[in-house]
């Protein structure tokens, strides 16, 4: 678990309930505890200084303002520093009530800025603070300086949202990201800590591609689109996402359950469908869990990006409190293997071809090579990617050879041919026309029309389109 906590410290209610959760941590994982303040009085003093001419005319003769100057100067230096030195006290008191040891830190500077700084420089691997400080408002959503250290910390940030405690459940987001895993692992550790069950979410978005293809076909021409092939597109994207996007997704969450099975953790799933943040919050919303866990970046994020779209947007709405991991995990890849991959009838059976003593190991570099590259269905071009990394000399002779080598295999096939749509009957256009909103409809339809061609049926009744909804229904719930 976590071998050295950092709190920014304020002595605001949500700063205090930080406290009490860090100490709840470092007695129950043994790490060690830094308190800091960070008090501004050259900030303090240039603004007196700027409000010097507003001041009542027997105060600005300059025998006056020195005076006042000296007085200010000394009340400012020292009076926030006897200010921050409380702050502190509170933080030791709770430390020594825990039988803990507590290190303060005292800093000057601007308040943000100067955690930053010290975070940077410390050994922590955990922070927690709270999500408003003592400037909060009703309206407030997120304290000014907890969004700013978030972006540019780098280790874990607790963010201390709920001042009283629940009963909620512990609940990590999955977008199969390292940074999501490493979420779990956390979440899982936390659970044996805090005794309570562990949920984990994934959330996919089957409408956003519909309405891009719509916004382009309004755009192109006849000559682009034929040149684009739009149509032919269109139909294979939205055949990829009936297959595709629900099952990664759920292949996540099926990863995550083997790995906390692997740590004796019951672990409890949900596959939500729709834009990630708006699913999350309103499953955090509804749910009302104890804690979030969310990768500091996405699967979709570079590398050097502060936040993630989805984490960025549940750090000021979400109403529980929220762990932003920078911890990254790679699952096992027998898990993924397991879990997420399949297998081709071609790619199997050139496998069969490989020799028996060797096909595991064989079978291994595969799957690594497909993990590697992002696909969830090894095809015989991937064993060609994995053969020609690991063998390219091999690779070349098999190619001029005509599948000298195991893994060798006859040309590739000439792409299929998109068939014409089948004709629709007009009862069932009515009906298709109940279908809303226009993007989901669309959706349907070429849904429909799929089934159609794949049950040999030139013409489409009723009974498909009704077919068709309790299917779109059952997939998305």
């Amino acid at each position: 678990m976590y071998k050295s906590i950092y709190l920014p410290l304020d002595n605001s209610a949500h700063s205090l309930r930080g406290v009490d959760l860090a100490v709840a941590l470092a007695k129950a994982g043994g790490a060690s505890l830094t308190g800091s303040h960070v008090y501004a009085a050259k900030l303090h003093d240039r603004r007196f200084r700027q409000m010097e001419g507003g001041l009542p005319e027997p105060y600005r003769k300059e025998e006056k303002l020195v005076e006042q100057r000296d007085i200010h100067d000394d009340l400012i230096t020292r009076g926030l520093q006897v200010i921050s030195d409380s702050y502190l006290d509170v933080f030791e008191a709770k430390c020594e009530e825990a039988g803990l040891s507590g290190r303060s830190v005292s800093l000057e500077g601007k308040n943000w800025q100067a955690l930053v700084k010290d975070i940077a420089a410390s050994d922590c691997d955990l922070v927690v603070m709270g999500a408003l400080g003592l400037g909060a408002v009703q309206t407030s959503l997120l304290g000014s300086v907890c969004e700013r250290v978030a972006r540019r910390v780098d280790r874990d940030l607790l963010v201390v949202r709920e001042t009283e405690d629940n009963e909620g459940a512990i609940v990590v987001a999955l977008d199969g990201s390292p940074q999501s895993y490493g979420g779990l692992m956390t979440a899982l550790e936390l659970a044996r800590i805090f005794k309570r069950p562990v949920e984990a979410v994934a959330a996919f978005d089957p409408d956003f591609h519909y309405v891009a293809f719509n916004s382009i076909a309004k755009v192109l021409s006849p000559e682009a689109a034929s040149v684009f092939r739009f149509q032919e597109q269109e139909r294979l994207h939205e055949e990829i996402i009936d297959s595709g996007l629900a099952k990664i997704y759920q292949g996540h969450l099926d990863v995550a359950k083997r790995i906390a099975a692997d740590e004796g953790v019951a672990l409890t799933t949900r596959l939500l469908s729709g834009k990630a943040f708006e699913q999350l919050l309103r499953y955090a919303r509804e749910t009302k869990p104890w804690l979030m866990l969310l990768g500091r970046i996405g699967v979709h994020s570079d590398a050097d990006m502060d936040l993630g779209s989805a984490t960025e947007n549940l750090l000021r709405l979400a109403p529980c409190n929220l762990l932003l991991s920078a911890r990254c995990f790679t699952p096992p890849l027998d898990h993924i293997a397991e879990t997420t991959m399949s297998w081709t009838e071609e790619a199997e059976a050139r496998m069969t071809k490989v020799p028996e003593f060797v096909r595991a190991m064989a079978r291994k570099a595969v799957v690594r090579q497909a993990a590697e590259e992002g696909h969830t269905v090894v095809t015989s071009d991937v064993i060609d990617a994995c053969l020609s990394k690991f063998m390219p000399g091999g690779m070349s002779a098999a190619k001029a050879g005509g599948g000298k080598c195991p893994f060798g295999h006859g040309g590739a096939k000439t792409p299929a041919v998109v068939e014409d749509a089948p004709a629709w009957e007009p009862a069932a256009l009515a009906r298709l026309e109940r279908i809303g909103p226009p993007a989901i409809r669309e959706h349907a339809k070429l849904r429909i029309e799929k089934m159609a061609r794949r049950l040999g049926r030139d013409r489409i009744g009723v009974d498909l389109v009704d077919e068709a909804a309790r299917a779109v229904t059952e997939m998305l719930g």
